[in-house]
């Protein structure tokens, strides 16, 4: 089966939080399966979240850096926003950037099921084409 690992950034165990990916208090990190069955894996605390960005103030290319590499694992960075490194996170990761469009967790797994065939084929495209991190 079919089967995708997403981090959600979350602000508590209900809600996503309402600030930059980066920012999340914890990563939830989810396995979610094509029969729509999903699966807590962990709560992964997010190093960076404390993080001193210099002048440019969000978007620092070390933040990213920080906060990708604490999912190298992950397939999905699932958020309900993000801030300037989301083009980053596209251009320079095999990671798919996901905004769920909902800060409730509950409706935020209900629309990754929902659009689970176009994520899975987007993951494996990157994959294909991406290490987990360019320089």
């Amino acid at each position: 089966m079919r089967c995708l690992k997403v981090a959600f950034g979350m602000e508590d165990d209900e809600h996503l939080i309402d600030a930059h990916y980066g920012d999340s208090e914890f990563f939830a990190i989810y396995e979610v399966c094509e029969d729509g069955s999903v699966r807590l894996i962990e709560k992964r605390p997010n190093k960076a979240k404390d993080f001193e960005e210099e002048d440019e103030g969000h978007g620092d290319p070390r933040k990213f850096k920080a906060v990708v590499s604490q999912l190298l694992d992950v397939d999905v960075l699932a958020a309900f926003r993000m801030g300037p490194n989301f083009l980053r996170i596209r251009d320079k990761t095999n990671k798919v950037a996901f905004f769920t469009r909902t800060r409730d967790l509950k409706l935020a797994l209900q629309r990754l099921i929902e659009n689970f065939d176009d994520l899975y084929s987007q993951v494996q495209a990157k994959k294909a084409e991406k290490p987990p991190i360019e320089e």
